[in-house]
């Protein structure tokens, strides 16, 4: 499944786990996705896989949810808050801000790698790529890019060819979640038929996904094939069947 126009996974993919959201621990006051996650990460020496959205004026910043209510002390959209405001809003549990991504690249400073997942609507706006782009090129740590949509994935194919590109994807089968996509397209994305057209040099598969077709053909082909989101020792063994690494959350897997 692999493209001539493929950029290569880099071994480091597989070396370490990759701490999901960075390692965080919102009893502890780590919240997902903030620094202070990051460097928890950093100091165990995790691989760390976040999340990117963009504000209203047009910032990069590192939060999952398309909106504030579940982490932070307000209500809206990411995409409908400035930066100014997202900075001033507190998070309910621990005393980060939302960081934007060359606040996290700063942090992260090639200490450990990055696995950064552009969000989508799947609405043709590809203004968080090319605003990703230019932070990227400047970055020289070791980093990739994933998305579920696989066009992101192409246009940063061709905003920055160098980074390494990966296609996330599930089964597809939860319609409160991905109804608002045709039967055709649920079929592809869980399938993986975009992998050789961007030019994917791996896979994060849903570990609830697994086993199946379409990724086990991925990672005969010699792709790697990571998985998400492994949170029991007894998710991790499944994992290491038909994986090449987790992408995990609260455990530590060095333990045990």
């Amino acid at each position: 499944m692999s493209s001539p126009n493929s950029t290569a996974a880099p071994a480091w993919l597989t070396a370490r786990p990759i701490a999901h959201r960075a390692y965080h621990d919102a009893a502890s006051g780590r919240v997902e996705n903030t620094l202070s996650a990051v460097r928890a990460a950093i100091d165990r020496n995790f691989a760390i896989e976040v999340d990117l959205q963009l504000t209203a004026d047009g910032a990069v910043v590192v939060f999952h949810d398309d909106t504030v209510d579940r982490l932070l002390q307000a209500s809206g959209r990411v995409d409908a808050m400035s930066l100014a405001s997202l900075k001033a809003t507190a998070f309910r549990q621990g005393g980060d801000s939302v960081p934007t991504l060359a606040e996290l690249l700063e942090a992260v400073a090639g200490k450990v790698p990055l696995v950064i997942e552009l969000k989508s609507n799947f609405d043709g706006n590809r203004r968080l790529e090319a605003a990703v782009a230019p932070i990227l090129a400047a970055y020289a740590g070791p980093a990739v890019v994933m998305s579920f949509d696989p066009d992101s994935m192409a246009v940063m194919q061709w905003l920055l060819p160098s980074i390494p590109r990966g296609i996330v994807a599930d089964r597809y089968t939860d319609l409160d979640e991905w109804g608002y996509l045709t039967p055709r397209q649920r079929f592809a994305l869980r399938n993986l038929s975009a992998v050789p057209k961007v030019g994917a040099g791996f896979v994060s598969y849903d570990l609830n996904g697994l086993p199946s077709f379409a990724p086990s053909m991925v990672r005969a082909s010699g792709l790697p094939l990571i998985t998400w989101t492994v949170r029991t020792r007894e998710q991790a063994e499944k994992a290491r069947l038909y994986t090449d690494q987790i992408t995990f959350e609260g455990f530590d897997p060095d333990q045990g």
